[in-house]
């Protein structure tokens, strides 16, 4: 291109940008404030302001006026913003539009008594004023006052429909769920049709508890956005049910969406839910380096390689975050602690800086320590943390509990309860330390204390009733025991079903105990038995005290420990590969005293790793028989 045509070319572009700033009229006036707004150039939208109307305020039309405390609502210009008001506010009475900006920039600028104040001042009150205060109410975790509002609304816009469901969402009550459901079949179809309403309405859908709900919607869309999507990811992982994460991660690809931000988070989400190390290489890789470099990315990583068992990628991640954040140490810490690794715990946490050091990064060192059995070691960091909360004294309470130092347990709690009122978790984490060593009558004294302390704590009490018969059945008073579950079962009470996963050739297959659904089960059975015989060659005894139930007709102590879930997810990897090197498991509950000693032994015998996830920890059974936990657990 010759220097003059490029002159000529440049020329009109600076003639057309001096036409396109001619205002001529506040109409124009309004609109290249609107477009500067829209493309988030704030300050030249105020800036255009200054100079045709700062002085002129009261002649300013509606449009012009909301288009400057929207910028300035943005910018965070409070001082502004609050002398627009000022001038204009003896002929705004009656004027809703004006009304519904100055509500939301007070709404953004934190300031909910004066968008309360001007919204219980004004005579007529539109939707959108009942919106910008509704979304108050919910920036602020006020739900019931945005219901509240709705409930004064006759006949809503998607709008406010949208904002009801985010208030129901925020709820996550039984209350909030017949509201949404309600709400959903009231609304006219041609709402059906606004994503954002349906997306919101799934989001409400799941924060209520009712994924299948939401899943039916789901499926029955026609048109589905990545929001939609997103939001029934998080859903599954909320339900824990990864697998149909995933399902829906690939559906999502084959439908040309493009994943964002937040898919990536829900897919790294599941992966640390399934916990295979195969599952999550072939996953990762397909997250883009643009994504990757985020911190919120960098930590839900090291979560995810941490609870995978595989420290070393958690680590390298670690120390590529220049400054890590306080969740960033919290979650390495406890990649640490899961995999029995409190001596490392606690050099990371020793390097944090006093600022950085808040509830989680404490909360996660003590676990740590817990964990490990640093029992000393945890009773110095716990002295020296100055503020105290519940989380921090309930973990101290699991540590001193796991190492039996019951007359510490007593005295924290006690300590914690002269300016407190008790909490249940405390008391379980004493229970858990009396089913540890098998202590009947301590257990029992700490139940009945539950019982007086937390009479309406429904869910609590059913696990402590759980862990009380575990006791009695693990120490021999069997009787007593199914005394208990008995009343556990009458009360119509349910017992958390042990469920263990794991990944063969790339598919996740899930095991119950005893379980017989698998299309090879015949060969997983008989590979249990293999398994059974070996290990009696080498010395196992099967333990009757981790068996809290009577024995049916035809069982045996063996039979009933061989069919434990984690025993048949083994099983499962060896009839697919004989010769394996590794295998890993993920399971729900706490594993079993007996499959602990019988899954070391069986790493030994078949001269294959076995990494266990249980509900508290991670298990690195080795090929010299040993496990990473050093039996405590």
């Amino acid at each position: 291109m010759s220097n003059k045509l490029f002159i000529n070319r440049l020329s009109s572009l600076i003639s057309f940008g001096k036409r396109a700033m001619i205002i001529n009229s506040d109409f124009d006036l309004a609109n290249k404030m609107k477009l500067f707004n829209d493309n988030n150039q704030y300050q030249k939208s105020l800036e255009l302001f200054d100079k045709y109307k700062k002085n002129n305020l009261e002649l300013c039309s509606n449009f012009i006026i909301t288009q400057a405390l929207k910028a300035c609502a943005q910018l965070g210009d409070i001082r502004r913003g609050t002398t627009i008001h000022n001038r204009i506010e003896s002929h705004i009475k009656d004027d809703t539009y004006i009304l519904s900006a100055l509500i939301s920039f007070y709404i953004k600028s934190d300031d909910l008594k004066n968008a309360e104040s001007l919204f219980i001042a004004s005579k007529n009150i539109s939707l959108s004023m009942y919106a910008a205060l509704m979304k108050g109410y919910i920036k602020s975790n006020q739900p019931n006052k945005a219901l509240d509002l709705f409930n004064k609304i006759d006949s809503p816009d998607q709008v406010i429909i949208i904002l009801l469901f985010n208030a129901c969402a925020l709820l996550g009550t039984n209350e909030a769920l017949n509201l949404v459901k309600r709400a959903s079949k009231e609304i006219p179809k041609s709402f059906y049709s606004n994503p954002r309403l349906l997306t919101s309405l799934l989001d409400a859908l799941i924060k209520c508890g009712d994924i299948k709900h939401a899943e039916l919607l789901f499926g029955r869309l026609r048109t589905r956005t990545l929001s939609m999507y997103n939001a029934i990811m998080n859903g599954f992982n909320k339900e824990k049910n990864p697998s149909k994460t995933l399902d829906l991660f690939h559906q999502m690809k084959i439908s040309g969406l493009e994943p964002n931000f937040i898919t990536y988070t829900c897919l790294i989400k599941a992966l640390s839910l399934i916990g295979d190390y195969s599952v999550a290489q072939s996953l990762i890789g397909q997250i883009p380096d643009s994504v990757l470099v985020d911190n919120q990315i960098h930590n839900a990583l090291i979560d995810m390689w941490g609870k995978t068992g595989c420290v070393n990628r958690a680590k390298e991640i670690f120390k590529k975050i220049h400054q890590p954040d306080q969740i960033g140490y919290a979650t390495m810490i406890n990649c640490y602690g899961l995999n029995g690794m409190g001596t490392q715990a606690i050099e990371l946490y020793r390097q944090i800086s006093l600022e950085l050091t808040n509830e989680s990064v404490n909360v996660s060192v003590l676990n740590a320590c817990s964990h490990s059995g640093l029992v000393d070691q945890a009773r110095c960091i716990f002295r020296n943390i100055h503020m105290k909360s519940e989380r921090i004294y309930t973990t101290m309470i699991d540590c001193l509990a796991r190492a039996s130092c019951f007359d510490e347990v007593q005295q924290l709690i006690d300590e914690y309860e002269r300016s407190h009122s008790p909490v249940a978790p405390m008391y379980m984490a004493w229970l858990s330390g009396a089913r540890n060593i098998k202590n009947s009558p301590m257990a029992q004294n700490v139940y009945d204390h539950m019982k007086k302390l937390f009479p309406d704590l429904t869910d609590s009490l059913t696990s402590a009733s759980i862990l009380l018969a575990n006791v009695y059945g693990s120490s021999g008073d069997i009787d007593k025991a199914t005394d208990i579950q008995t009343q556990l079962y009458q009360s119509g009470a349910k017992k958390k079903v042990g469920l263990s996963c794991t990944v063969v050739d790339g598919e996740i297959y899930e095991f119950r105990a005893h379980d017989q659904s698998h299309p090879r089960s015949s060969e997983i059975h008989a590979e249990v038995e293999k398994m059974s015989k070996q290990l009696i060659e080498h010395g196992h005894k099967y333990d009757s005290s981790s068996i809290t139930r009577p024995l049916n007709k035809g069982e045996t102590i063996a039979s009933v420990l061989c069919g434990h879930s984690e025993r048949l997810a083994i099983a499962w990897n060896f009839v697919a590969h004989p010769n394996t090197s590794q295998i890993q498991v993920t399971k729900n509950l706490r594993v079993c005293g007996d499959c602990h000693r019988a899954t070391k032994l069986i790493a030994a015998i078949r001269q294959c790793e076995i990494i266990v996830r249980d509900a508290n920890r991670i298990h690195h059974f080795y090929t010299n028989g040993q496990c990473s936990c050093n039996d405590y657990f």
